[in-house]
């Protein structure tokens, strides 16, 4: 059966990308560009970005670590600036995923192509969605009101504060589309390439039961996420890169926050286990195998 439009969705993306790009590009050309909306567009790309990978994956999703209210709070604020959803709905998204992926019941099923689990399963209404994978969530405060708040929360802070910045150097439009539009669609596809890319190009290193892989550069453009045929064999670990040398920015923040007892219990799957896996690993997968697009 075909699926439904998710036309509040779908439309949404077209109008913040079209804005992001087309906007940004008609303003620069008239304006252009004042290096303070430099500086809004990678500290609100930081901020959200980070927010999503540290709080809305590593922490909401997988609690691979515990942290302090005024943390959760941060990545609750946040994390709906990157205008990815509320915690509630991203974490059962990602719950199920790591449950059931590769299969039907995987919402961004790396089998149905490259571009749908990029950004075609997001156009597609789901039927007899609910919640109930994530109820263990829904008993914090903080979660229930970013859920209940998020869209306002995401247009007061994520598209207000770029603006008040912008008006600093009196360029509040600037402000907005460079720390809010052209922002949000930059993280938007840092975290569509876990979905898409992670599943389709690196290697295999610790399982070859699903489709995730590991790769190095992938990294260096999602916060660490890179390393994710890791982090579906150890989905507990607050870590996805484990070498001193993986770049994994969220692994950073949250041991560095642990200095400051921000986050506590950080959750390391012990080397043997990791080494066992290697080990046992019967056909690794070094190379990079292309899934169809």
């Amino acid at each position: 059966m075909k699926k439904k439009i998710d036309w509040t969705t779908t439309l949404f993306l077209i109008v913040s990308h079209t804005i992001g790009i087309v906007g940004t590009g008609i303003y620069v050309y008239f304006n252009g560009i004042h290096p303070l909306e430099i500086v809004n567009f990678i500290l609100f790309y930081i901020l959200t970005g980070l927010s999503i990978t540290a709080g809305y994956h590593r922490y909401f999703s997988h609690r691979s670590y515990d942290c302090h209210p005024f943390l959760c709070l941060f990545y609750a604020i946040f994390g709906a600036c990157a205008w990815e959803n509320s915690i509630l709905r991203w974490c059962s998204d990602h719950r199920m995923h790591h449950k059931h992926v590769d299969t039907d019941l995987d919402p961004y099923n790396i089998k149905k192509g490259g571009w749908y689990a990029h950004i075609g399963w997001i156009f597609h209404k789901r039927e007899n969605l609910n919640l109930n994978n994530v109820k263990d969530l829904q008993m914090d405060p903080i979660i229930r009101w970013q859920h209940k708040y998020y869209v306002p929360i995401a247009i007061l802070v994520g598209s207000g504060l770029p603006f008040l910045i912008g008006l600093l150097v009196d360029r509040p439009w600037g402000g907005l589309l460079w720390g809010g539009f052209f922002r949000v669609m930059f993280v938007h596809h840092a975290t569509f390439f876990i979905n898409s890319l992670a599943h389709m190009v690196g290697a295999q290193p610790y399982t070859t039961q699903d489709s995730s892989r590991d790769s190095w550069w992938l990294a260096f453009l999602t916060y660490g996420e890179g390393y994710h045929n890791f982090h579906h064999k150890f989905q507990a670990d607050y870590r996805n890169g484990i070498r001193w040398y993986h770049w994994d920015p969220s692994k950073w923040v949250i041991a560095l926050c642990s200095k400051f007892k921000l986050t506590t219990r950080l959750n390391r799957t012990p080397s043997r286990i990791i080494q066992n896996a290697r080990l046992s690993n019967p056909q690794p997968n070094i190379g990079c195998e292309l899934v169809r697009l």
